[in-house]
C-alpha cells in the first residue's frame, strides 16, 4: 500500500507540471490543479482549482474554492452574424486572412468576476459577464448565466435561486469582519474558532459593531 503524500503549499504559487498558465496573477498560497488552464486571470489568495478545469478573463477573491471539471467564462460564439464558425475571427488558421482583434476584445469585456470564499462546485459553468458575489454557492454541473448575490447557494440548469447561507444580519455581520483580510499570523491564531464556533458565535466574537 502506498503511503500518503501530504500536502504542503508556500506562499508562492503551486501550480502542477500539467497545468497551463499564461498571463496570470496569482496571489499568495494560490494553487492550480492538474490539466487545469487559467489564462488571463487574477487568483486572490489561498483560491484554488483543482484538476481538469479551464478559466479565462476572471478576477476572483481570495479564499475562492474551485472544483474538478469547472468552466469559468468559456468561449462564445457570434451568433448576431451570419456564421458563428471561427474561421470569422480565427481567419489565418485557415489561410482565409487576419485574424479578428476585435472578436477577442470582445470577449475581454464580457469579464468574470468572483467574490471572496465563493464555492464553485464539481463540473460547474460560469458564463462571462456574470459577477459572483461574496459567500456564494454553486452546485455541481449548474450552468450560471446571471449574477449571483452574496451568500445564496444556486443550483440548476439555468441555475436559480436555492436559499441563501445565512440570515441577512449574519451575512452582514461576515462582510464586516472580512476574515479573508486577515493576515496569515491571525488566520493561524483564530483556526480553532473556525473549526468550532458557527457563523452567528463566530460574528458575536468577531463583528466590530458589536
Amino acid at each position: 500500500m502506498k503511503k500518503a503524500v501530504m500536502k504542503h503549499l508556500s506562499e508562492a504559487s503551486t501550480i502542477d507540471d500539467t497545468a497551463l498558465v499564461k498571463d496570470c496573477t496569482l496571489g499568495k498560497w494560490t494553487e492550480i490543479g492538474e490539466r487545469t488552464k487559467v489564462i488571463e486571470t487574477t487568483m486572490g489568495d489561498y483560491s484554488y482549482v483543482v484538476n481538469d478545469s479551464e478559466i479565462i478573463y476572471t478576477t476572483m477573491g481570495k479564499f475562492v474554492n474551485i472544483a474538478a471539471h469547472t468552466r469559468l467564462n468559456p468561449g462564445q460564439h457570434p451568433m448576431d452574424r451570419p456564421s458563428m464558425h471561427h474561421f470569422q475571427y480565427r481567419s489565418a488558421a485557415y489561410e482565409l486572412g487576419e485574424d479578428d482583434p476585435a472578436f477577442f476584445d470582445w470577449r475581454r469585456e464580457r469579464h468574470l468576476t468572483i467574490g471572496h470564499d465563493v464555492w464553485i462546485g464539481h463540473g460547474a459553468i460560469v458564463q462571462g459577464g456574470v459577477t459572483i458575489g461574496t459567500g456564494a454557492v454553486i452546485g455541481s454541473n449548474a450552468v450560471v448565466t446571471k449574477d449571483i448575490p452574496p451568500y445564496m447557494i444556486v443550483t440548476g440548469v439555468p441555475s436559480k435561486p436555492l436559499r441563501r447561507r445565512f440570515e441577512q444580519d449574519i451575512q452582514d455581520a461576515l462582510m464586516r469582519i472580512s476574515w479573508w483580510d486577515w493576515t496569515h499570523d491571525q488566520l493561524s491564531k483564530r483556526l480553532n474558532d473556525f473549526r468550532s464556533l458557527d457563523a452567528t458565535a463566530f460574528c458575536k466574537k468577531y463583528d466590530p459593531a458589536n
